[in-house]
């Protein structure tokens, strides 16, 4: 009897990668897109450039409506220990603390975009450690930095409607930097009276849980990890990172 004759298996057909204005967009709609074609290719340039460009515009705009020495004097009135070394200093040397702040301040926001990249990097080392040693996943710096990056995308919203807020008419005198908008509890409370907790509010942000949840959902498509685990190392790491960082202001406050 002749011998059947084999039949090939289909060739499936190679996934073509996404262009970066569909890896931002799917970023937002189909994340599980997005993060599982960083495993092809790690680009993080584009999500970076576009909340670049909304962190200078929003130092732009606070700037021109509000004035980085009002926001030095904003945030002294606000800490009860920088208020009292400021009133301790003789009138010239006051003076000349105030504008060598309100000059570092100016600075430090139109550079912030390049602040960004260290605090990413640091972020994607966090998680890269975590994630190989605590759910074995398949996962490479590279990509964890460009999940990191993508998943920040949220950002702009925040940035956004600071700088809608602000060119609508903010009051100086109440312009807050670190919580520009109305997006945490923490926008209707005041930093002095409860420093920790205020840290705490601000954590509960929504653009800020957005962009966490991304990391999340990120993580587990480009390292082959359980949504559950990675959500859980992730939130994890947000909740010890918030306690840290708002011990720290509540002792500088």
């Amino acid at each position: 009897m002749a011998a059947q004759p084999i039949t090939p298996l289909p060739v499936p057909e190679p996934v073509a990668p996404l262009s970066e204005p569909e890896r931002i967009i799917n970023t937002f709609i189909a994340p599980s897109k997005t993060f599982t074609d960083l495993r092809l290719n790690a680009s993080w340039w584009a999500p970076w450039l576009l909340i670049a460009i909304v962190s200078v515009a929003f130092a732009y705009a606070v700037d021109t409506k509000i004035g980085f020495r009002r926001v030095v004097e904003n945030q002294i009135q606000q800490s009860p220990k920088a208020s009292q070394r400021m009133e301790e200093l003789p009138p010239d040397q006051r003076e000349q603390r105030m504008a060598s702040q309100a000059v570092g301040t100016r600075y430090f926001m139109y550079a912030f975009p390049l602040f960004m990249l260290i605090i990413y990097a640091i972020l994607a080392g966090i998680y890269l450690g975590s994630f190989k040693f605590g759910a074995n996943a398949d996962l490479k710096y590279k990509t964890a930095f460009a999940v990191v990056v993508y998943a920040s995308l949220p950002d702009l919203f925040r940035g956004l409607l600071a700088i809608l807020s602000l060119f609508a008419g903010v009051v100086p005198d109440s312009f807050n930097l670190q919580n520009p908008v109305a997006t945490n509890p923490a926008y209707f409370l005041q930093p002095a009276n409860a420093p920790f907790f205020y840290g705490i509010a601000s954590s509960l942000d929504i653009f800020r849980l957005w962009a966490v949840a991304l990391t999340a959902i990120g993580l587990s498509y480009a390292g082959k990890v359980k949504k559950s685990t990675a959500f859980a190392i992730v939130f994890t790491w947000y909740v010890l990172l918030t306690l840290v960082f708002s011990g720290l202001g509540a002792m500088a406050s």
